[in-house]
Order: structure tokens, then sequence, then C-alpha cells
């Protein structure tokens, strides 16, 4: 038996010529818990076999496990590949999608029944997790089931020599799906309407593999422009695609590896340092790129038409929504609103977003989690079989436990949107028929108001395949914290750090600057920022000149009618939230690291209104000037960490000292006091491993920094790699933690 991600990747093609090359006999077949091989033949040549399994397995295959038996009676007198099995309840790992590969690209070429064919590809890529119904993973049971292969398709299916061998989504210009555009087909025609439309300055709707993409030349102000009208999306950056590395190392400053991610087979959007400025709206004066390469062969097939170097390529979702997927709702939303909308008859069952990476100590961090990553499982060392974990109220992602495996939906997005809150549920429906997930306990947030925790509760009160199910509710820093542990697979006590926006404490305040001793099971916690008042609860999120006010209040500093910060703020309401703060009205506590990014943004006028979410640290990030490597002072008594001193002081630097150089004292300050605490902590505990996650840790130089001095310290330092330290990591923390409730 042999485990992990193994199905639509090639696997058994590769295993059969694999045995035909060291002339063993036997059989291979797909089953719902895995690859099973029956083999027979010498045992030294059966060994040779077996390490060559792992050595030579095709890019996109995982092997986790092969488990060895021997069976007395076997025999076979050559080796087939045989029908696939379901057993039971158990299933095996679920290919994400694949980008095409090079081998194809060049059939694209070639082949005379795929020539220019945009749909092309092979057991080694194309469309995998996006049009997968039911397992094991067949034809039948994908959105290829409706396509009846041609003659020269069929054959190449069943040709166990061919590259396209049992290659599920296997099609041609002959018989396969078809783009369309005012519902006529003819993919040259298409290409030359689309090129023309975005070389001329105009965007484009396009069904992709996830879902509909809206496209438009980089380049071209206006275009983007109008593109952010489109989506209702007034400056968050957007995603560029670029056709070819050369290209991309032209705009973008390039690591090694950020080079390695980019080209990988799972080809996400990577956020790169600005070289060279396309149209300035690209990233609202952001030093940073989110480039993505080709990863369908028709974007490879857009570019060889295309005079533009750089293409807009963002999700086609009105903002804080879904990407829509939908054709009907594709072409009720969009196609009165682009110049060129075009579509195509290939349902997608599972919509997806692209990912988003970033590179941090030469490592990768995920941002987003979705396209080439999902629904790739995390290896636990524990038994999580049954765990429902329902994740957070912002960029949610939801998980299950399979066996010692955890499994991540796709990233949804914030519930608070009706159809994202719509998307997340049917998705939870979808996973669970396809991975056949029975329930056993349910983890959600802490939160009450959480709709992640409302859906919880329901799911309980439904009395689920007829027995009582536990609901086990998570502190969100302590979910964080376990994220990281859970990946790292990390069992004893750690000191976590976990700084983010906002997440409800077992206190009733807000909590976001944390310091806790955990486990997998419990937390204390050992320090925190000090309390601040949140006036107009969420809103302070969205307006940091809240959030600026507050600080000044809180430490009695009587400076707002000096700050060019407060100047384009409506003076009455500036009056009205003092009274506010002053009357502890709609005010809650908060001891957020993320809501003190925001106050000292606004006090150095880089952002009082964010346009969106986490603007104003990124833009405080954005500027730092990184030869400055003093900080500033702050006070840690009795678990309490003030930032009275800092705030003055910060104050003090205005107009003397310039902008980056205080954003930078700044950040340095943050490292200090991580240090400080966690020294602290060590002596007390003597605890030596250290976890960091949060959203704030997407703080490229804070977290870098904070890691060099922790090493420095002679500290285990662990962060997350497989899931994202936001809140889309959440729902792996609160599956382990859930796990001990089994």
């Amino acid at each position: 038996m042999v485990e992990g991600l193994i199905q639509g990747v090639g696997f058994r093609p590769f295993v059969y010529r694999l045995a035909k090359k060291h002339h063993l006999s036997g059989n291979v077949a797909n089953r719902t818990d895995g690859v099973v091989l029956n083999l027979y033949g010498d045992e030294k040549k059966i060994d040779v076999f077996t390490k060559e399994i792992e050595l030579l397995a095709p890019p996109a295959v995982e092997i986790k496990n092969i488990h060895k038996t021997f069976i007395d009676d076997f025999f076979s007198d050559d080796f087939y590949i045989l029908p696939s099995k379901s057993i039971d309840d158990h299933i095996t790992e679920i290919s994400p999608d694949i980008a095409v590969c090079d081998d194809c690209l060049n059939d694209m070429k070639n082949q005379q029944h795929r020539l220019s064919y945009p749909f092309i590809n092979c057991t080694n890529c194309g469309p995998r997790f996006s049009i997968i119904k039911a397992l094991p993973y067949d034809r039948s049971k994908t959105t290829m089931d409706k396509f009846e292969m041609c003659p020269i398709c069929n054959s190449e299916y069943y040709d166990v020599d061919d590259r396209r061998f049992h290659a599920q989504p296997v099609a041609c210009n002959n018989c396969g799906p078809e783009y369309k555009v005012d519902n006529h087909s003819g993919f040259n025609l298409i290409l030359d309407k689309l090129t023309e439309t975005i070389d001329n300055g105009g965007v484009v709707a396009v069904k992709g593999l996830g879902g509909y993409n809206l496209i438009c030349d980089a380049a071209n102000e206006r275009a983007v422009i109008e593109l952010r009208e489109i989506k209702g999306r007034d400056a968050k950056p957007f995603a560029v695609m670029f056709p070819d590395l050369e290209t991309v190392q032209t705009y973008c400053y390039l690591s090694k590896a950020e080079k390695e991610i980019l080209e990988s087979w799972r080809k996400p959007i990577v956020l790169l340092k600005e070289k060279k400025q396309l149209a300035r709206q690209i990233n609202s004066g952001l030093p940073s790129i989110g480039a993505i390469l080709p990863y369908l062969p028709f974007h490879y097939l857009l570019f060889e038409k295309l005079k533009s170097k750089a293409i807009v390529y963002t999700s086609a979702n009105i903002s804080g929504e879904p990407i829509i997927w939908n054709d009907k709702k594709a072409s009720l939303i969009l196609e009165n609103n682009v110049a060129t909308f075009v579509n195509h008859n290939r349902d997608i069952e599972n919509p997806i977003d692209d990912s988003v990476v970033k590179v941090v100590n030469d490592k990768n961090q995920i941002i987003r989690r979705a396209r080439g990553y999902v629904p790739n499982p995390i290896a636990i060392r524990k038994n999580v079989e049954g765990v429902f974990a329902a994740g957070a109220e912002l960029k949610n992602c939801f998980c299950i436990g399979k066996g010692k495996n955890a499994i991540l939906s796709q990233h949804a997005g914030d519930l608070k949107n009706l159809e994202t809150y719509n998307f997340y549920k049917s998705t939870v429906t979808n996973f669970f028929d396809l991975y056949r997930f029975k329930i056993k306990v349910v983890a959600c947030d802490l939160h009450p108001d959480y709709l992640s925790t409302q859906f919880s509760e329901d799911l309980v009160k439904g009395n689920l395949n007829g027995n009582r199910v536990p609901i086990i509710k998570v502190q969100h820093h302590h979910a964080h914290i376990v994220s990281c542990m859970a990946e790292s697979q990390i069992e004893d006590k750690v000191i976590g750090v976990s700084f983010d926006g906002t997440g409800h404490g077992s206190d009733g305040n807000i909590w976001g600057g944390e310091f806790l001793v955990c486990d997998s099971r419990s937390f204390e916690r050992f320090a925190h920022f000090e309390y601040v008042k949140m006036p107009g609860g969420d809103l302070a999120a969205e307006e940091p000149w809240r959030m600026a006010l507050s600080y000044l209040s809180k430490y009695s500093i009587v400076a707002r009618n000096k700050l060019d910060c407060f100047a384009k703020i409506d003076s009455t309401k500036l009056e009205l939230v003092g009274k506010m703060i002053e009357s502890s009205i709609n005010s809650s506590l908060t001891s957020s690291a993320g809501r003190l990014f925001d106050a000292v943004a606004c006090l150095l006028n880089l952002c009082s209104e964010n346009s969106f979410d986490a603007e104003g640290p990124m833009r405080l990030e954005s500027i730092i000037d990184e030869s400055e490597k003093r900080h500033y002072p702050f006070t840690f008594n009795e678990g309490i960490i003030s930032f009275e001193e800092t705030i003055n002081r910060i104050l003090g630097d205005l107009n003397k000292v310039s902008i980056p150089r205080i954003s930078a004292k700044f950040h340095n300050t943050m490292v200090n006091v991580i240090c400080e605490v966690i020294n602290k902590m060590r002596k007390e505990t003597g605890i030596n491993k250290v976890v960091l996650s949060g959203g704030v840790f997407q703080n490229k130089y804070l977290l870098e920094n904070t890691i060099y001095r922790l090493k420095e310290n002679k500290f285990e330092t662990y962060t997350n790699h497989l899931v994202p330290p936001n809140d889309g990591g959440i729902a792996l923390g609160q599956l382990l933690i859930a796990s001990n409730y089994m």
C-alpha cells in the first residue's frame, strides 16, 4: 500500500513502466485509501523498484508511507492496472490543480489534434481539485464526464506507454471543452478579440481554472482604474501576470527562493519587491508587486499574441465576495461591465482562487492558501479523524481531520459577507461528501458572534449521525500558536507570541498582543500589550485615526490639533469619538498589536482610513529605513507592556526625524519587546521553544529581525510555512486542540 498524493498525478502509469523496466509482474489499483501494488518477482528487484518509486516519481507525487506485506501464494504472469475501488470511508489524497507542464506546451505546438488547444493536459499537469466530484479519482467522477473522448484521445488514455495514460481530463480540439464568446467558438478568433481588447486598454472577463478572472494591460493606468470600478476595489493591490521570468526580473527584484516558488508547479502569486513601476494604480504606492507566471495553456497562448508585457490578473468578484464561478452569475454581473466576456463549457466543481505567498528568510510564508496547495493535507502526529474545525471570521478556511491528516479548505474570505458565508456552507457540505466525513467533535472560535461559531453551534444542534457531538470553543490566539505547532509537529510546551488584529479573549476583552505558555491542549497568558479603548468596535480597524486618538487619550497626550493625521477628519466626528473614549461608550478594551500598528501608521500620517485590510501596517512597513538601528523605550511590568514612552517619543520625533527612520525605530521597538518578554519567560519556565504566529507576523521586517535576535539568544524558533500565520491558519490549530477531547 502506498499512501500520499498519488492519484491524478501520473503515479499508476509511472509504476507500470517501472515494473516493466525491472521485469516484475503483478498489478496496481487506485483505492479510496491509497494505491495498492501487488508484485511478483525477484526480491532484490522488488527492493530496487521500491526505492525508485520514491526517487523517480513524477514532480507532483508526494509519497508519505509505503507499507509492505509478503504474500506467499501470489502469482502473476504480467503487470496490470486494475479498475479503481472504493474502500469504506477511507480516502486517499486529492491532487491540487497542477500548472501546465513543458511537455504539454510543446505538444500544443506540434500535435496536430492539439495545436493551440487551451485545455491541453496530461498525467503530470492540468485540473484536479477544481473538477473532482467524488473519489476515487476517475473521469466519470469529474466535470469532464460529459466530454466523450475521440478515438485519438481514447487510444492515448488506454496506452500505458503514453503520457496521457489514465489522464482523467485528457482532451483535444476534436472532443474537449472549448472557449466561447457571444456563444461563438473558434479559439483563434476569440484570442484575437481578447488581445485586441487588452492592448487597446479594455478590461476582459475570462473563465479560468477555479473561477472567472478580470484582465487588463498592467501598464495602462485608465484600464486599471476601470477594473477597480468593476470590482468595487478602491486601493488593494492587484496581482500581475508576466509572460516569463525574464519579464518578472525587469519589474521586480527576485531572490533564488522567490524564483523557485514562482516557477514551481503550484505557480502561486509571489509578493516581490518592485524594481520598475507599472501603472501606479496596480499597488497604490506600495513598493511591491504580486507576481504570477502563466499556469494555464490559455495564458501562454494569450501572451503569444499580446503586445502587453504584463497584465493585471485578478479574480472576478465584487470586493469582499468569493470568486465568481457560476456561468449564469458571471454573465449577469460581468458581461455588460467588460469589453469582452469569454467563458468555456467545462464546469467548475470546486471554486478556487490563486494562492499568495511571500518569502521570509528564504522560506515560504503562505498568505492565502488556495490553488496549488489545496487540498494537500497537513500531517499530524495524532489521530484527528472526525474533527471539524470551523475556522475564524476573516480570511476563513475550515479544516477536517482524516486519520493523521488535517485537510484545510480553500480560502473563503470574510464570512460577514452573505455570498461568502453561503460559499463557506456549500464548501463544507462538499468536503463532507467528498471525503466521506463523519463528525465526532466540532471546534470553533471562542467569539460568540462569529458566523463560523454560530454555524458550529447549528451543526451540533443538528444531532449529527444520530449522536450528540461535543463542541469545543477555542481561544483565538491559542489556535494561532497551535497551528504552527501542528505543522511543525511540536508536542511539548512552547512560548507562544501571537500578534494580530483581533481575537476574543478569555476575560471578555479583545486580545491581539499576546505572550502565552501553551501546549496543544491549554494555555496560560504570561504577558500582553496594555489595554486601550477601541472606539466604535470594528470601525476602529477600518479607521486607524480612531486608535491614534485612543492612544493619545490613554496617555493624556494633548497633541491632536497639532497633528497632520487628523486634519482631514471631520471635526464633529473627532469630538464625538473623543467623547466615546472618555465615556467608554462602544469602546471595547483591546490589547491588539494590529491596532497599535494602525495607530502609529496614522500618527505618521501614512494612513488615517484603511482602503483595504491592514493598509496602515503595510504602509508603515513599506517605508522602513533599514539603516536605522535605534529603538524607542517601553515599559514591561507585572505582565503588562506599556507603550506610553514609545508614543511620546514618536510624537517628539515628528518634524525632526524622517518618517522612514521613525518607522524603523518603532519596528525595532517591537523586536525588543518580544525579546525582553521572551527572555523573562524562559527564565521563569525553562522553555526554549518559541512560536511566532498571527497576522502581524506577515510583516517581513518584524519577523526576520525577531528571528535573527532570537537565534542570537539560542532560542528554537518556529513560524508558519504550510498554513498562513493569519486567520487562514486558525482552523488547523482549532482542530489539534479539539482532538484532545475525543
